[in-house]
């Protein structure tokens, strides 16, 4: 294969898998050559094993980190910090992307970012949703609730006014309280509905103190 047809094949993909190449060559071993050498001449970038992106100037259309990360571990979504940082609910955080799967922990150090993967029960793989990241790509994404509660779950002792004090909650109108005591009951985790009710208590408290102003 030459690289003008893996351009031609990948398109306007921002992320793309061996898979995709390998569909009927008949050659696979030498496809699978070719994508090392082109990622050794800076060609391509290799996120994982069998998942590239092209590199500049071949490069299309930069793909986005929620997007890459989803790619990277399939069945997971974005959550924890990246999410709520993302909803504007914590100051911004940068040192990883970080995501929830049902499959093992994993971390994957790439040209574009650190990825971090949490592992979760697929009984807690709710409360997420596809939605629109950039112009023409989609993520699975938390919502603003879930990615809090994800947080909390994750994190021993969370429950506490202490910790939920360190994660600098902001613009917490943004919070569906319903929603959020919703899914903390859902989960029968009693740690996940006593920090449901103490953030639901704290909303209670800024707005009266903001009423008073």
């Amino acid at each position: 294969m030459e690289f003008a047809k893996l351009l031609e094949i990948v398109g306007d993909e921002p992320v793309f898998e061996t898979a995709l190449l390998l569909a009927g060559e008949t050659e696979p071993n030498h496809a699978r050559q070719q994508l090392t050498r082109w990622t050794q001449s800076g060609r391509l970038y290799q996120l994982r094993r069998g998942v590239y992106a092209l590199a500049p100037p071949f490069q299309k259309i930069k793909p986005h980190p929620f997007l890459m990360a989803n790619r990277l571990v399939r069945g997971s979504y974005v959550s924890l910090q990246t999410a709520l940082a993302y909803y504007n609910l914590i100051p911004e955080y940068t040192p990883a992307v970080t995501s929830i799967t049902p499959t093992r922990p994993e971390r994957f150090d790439t040209p574009f970012g650190r990825f971090e993967f949490q592992h979760a029960q697929r009984a807690w793989l709710r409360g997420y949703k596809y939605i629109p990241v950039s112009a023409g790509q989609f993520a699975y994404v938390a919502t603003r609730e879930k990615a809090l509660l994800d947080l909390i779950y994750l994190t021993p002792h969370a429950d506490t006014d202490a910790y939920i004090d360190e994660l600098r909650l902001q613009n917490l109108e943004l919070l569906d309280l319903d929603a959020l005591e919703l899914l903390a009951n859902t989960s029968e985790r009693p740690k996940l509905q006593r920090a449901a009710k103490q953030i639901r208590m704290r909303v209670k408290r800024e707005q009266e103190e903001f009423e008073t102003l």
